[in-house]
């Protein structure tokens, strides 16, 4: 099987909502999704995108994405943080994800970036593997916090 990565273009952008679908399912929360392919086109390829993004493809087919972004850091400064790895599910586990990881650890050494930052969900045991497995920092100590568009809204 031959893999190939490469940057994700406008025409990819379905089969990359299609898998952000499939990730949400696999995480249980399928109703979660609320983002259009308008929206992707938009935020990622308008005036000012706010997301990159790679795309796997084994035969011409679309198997996986990573999507990342620029952020930055008042005590380090530039950061990206990788915001998913998606290998749909008969690709898993024969080395998608770690292509998809190299690339943006590429883009990080590319744009010199001060670190890469990513969550994992505490039960993906596959995913916490292989973030042991290439020696990453995995950190017990920050709690994840959000609003949601409603309560931005609401905020007051």
């Amino acid at each position: 099987m031959t893999i190939s990565v490469r940057k994700g273009v406008k025409s990819d952008l379905s089969a990359a909502l299609g898998l952000i679908k499939e990730l949400a399912l696999y995480e249980n929360a399928p109703d979660e999704v609320i983002v259009t392919t308008e929206d992707m086109e938009r935020d990622g390829f308008g005036e000012d995108p706010v997301f990159y993004f790679f795309v796997a493809e084994v035969e011409g087919e679309i198997v996986g994405i990573s999507l990342y972004y620029v952020k930055y850091s008042t005590w380090k400064g530039k950061c990206i943080f990788l915001e998913d790895i998606i290998v749909t599910e008969q690709y898993r586990k024969q080395g998608v994800g770690k292509k998809l990881f190299d690339e943006v650890v590429k883009v990080s050494k590319e744009k010199n970036v001060q670190r890469l930052e990513w969550q994992v969900l505490e039960w993906n045991e596959p995913a916490i593997r292989f973030y042991e497995k290439i020696n990453s920092n995995l950190d017990k100590e920050w709690i994840n916090c959000k609003l949601t568009k409603e309560q931005i809204l609401n905020y007051q």
